[in-house]
């Protein structure tokens, strides 16, 4: 059964100041973000009323605001008091929060001068954001990789980088996986189309430096658990040769959280100890 579609929906969405009902948060076909990528956000989770890490999140995202010149119109308190408007106006406890700003309509062109700047945050009922099943997600390595630092702003959650993140994952859709695993640059294991990737090797984890892509605030608070847990995490490079070798493997986001991956490309993995007591351990957290 298709979903109904975003823009035709109940409840409210506040932009610029003033809580609209949801079909009139519009934007015009003008809008300097549509047409160059001029946007930031966030995705962030609400459990039994609270927003996990919803200040880093609020944080993160005037951060990425500043590395696209943009000077946001609100601060990080105003951002943290919307966000909770916006889930009681909507009567949810338990939701995903999507902020965001972009360049408006006031003029267009490659020259962002003149452009203002929007807010808007919305909130909504969203499940899993993968169905893994017992087996866990597949991953198929894309052909697109993740920029260099010195050639796309790596360190803000913007738009325009996920538009190669929906070519990676519209072609993985295509050839059977759940999602892509994409490389950096130089060929290194990177993450996945919207989440952070972990392996498991002799009970420690190995990530990839988040150097080339953004260091997810989930990918942290994982880190953080399993050094609570006495899990070693080893920080490096890892090539796909390597992929073979792991016995387990698991992404992270705060739309994904932790979810088990089962196959890359031939490699299976299996949903192994590991990553079931980092899920325990991060349900656990994120509604304390």
């Amino acid at each position: 059964m298709a979903q109904t579609p975003y823009h035709d929906r109940d409840g409210f969405i506040w932009m610029d100041g003033k809580m609209l009902p949801w079909r009139d948060a519009k934007v015009h076909f003008l809008t300097h973000a549509l047409h160059y990528g001029t946007q930031v956000f966030e995705g962030e989770r609400a459990y039994d009323g609270k927003i996990f890490k919803s200040r880093q999140h609020s944080q993160r995202l005037i951060n990425s605001a500043k590395i696209l010149y943009m000077d946001m119109p609100v601060g990080v308190e105003e951002i943290e008091d919307i966000k909770y408007q916006v889930l009681k106006a909507n009567g949810l406890d338990n939701a995903y929060v999507r902020a965001a700003a972009w360049r408006g309509s006031e003029q267009m062109g490659i020259d962002v001068a003149g452009t203002e700047i929007h807010v808007a945050v919305a909130a909504w009922d969203w499940g899993q954001y993968f169905s893994p099943g017992d087996a866990g997600i597949s991953l198929g390595t894309s052909r697109w990789r993740k920029p260099a630092p010195d050639t796309a702003p790596t360190n803000a959650k913007t738009a325009s980088l996920y538009n190669l993140s929906c070519l990676a994952k519209f072609e993985a859709k295509q050839s059977g996986f759940a999602d892509a695993l994409m490389l950096d640059y130089e060929g290194f294991v990177a993450e996945s189309t919207g989440a952070n990737l972990f392996a498991v090797q002799d009970e420690r984890l190995i990530t990839p430096l988040a150097d080339r892509f953004l260091n997810g605030l989930t990918r942290q608070t994982v880190i953080e658990i399993a050094a609570e847990l006495d899990i070693s995490v080893e920080q490096r490079r890892i090539k796909p040769e390597e992929l073979s070798d792991f016995e387990e493997i698991f992404v992270t986001g705060s739309a994904a959280e932790l979810t088990a991956v089962g196959k890359i490309d031939t490699h299976e993995y299996r949903v192994g100890p590991v990553t079931k007591k980092l899920q325990a351990a991060y349900s656990a957290l994120v509604r304390s």
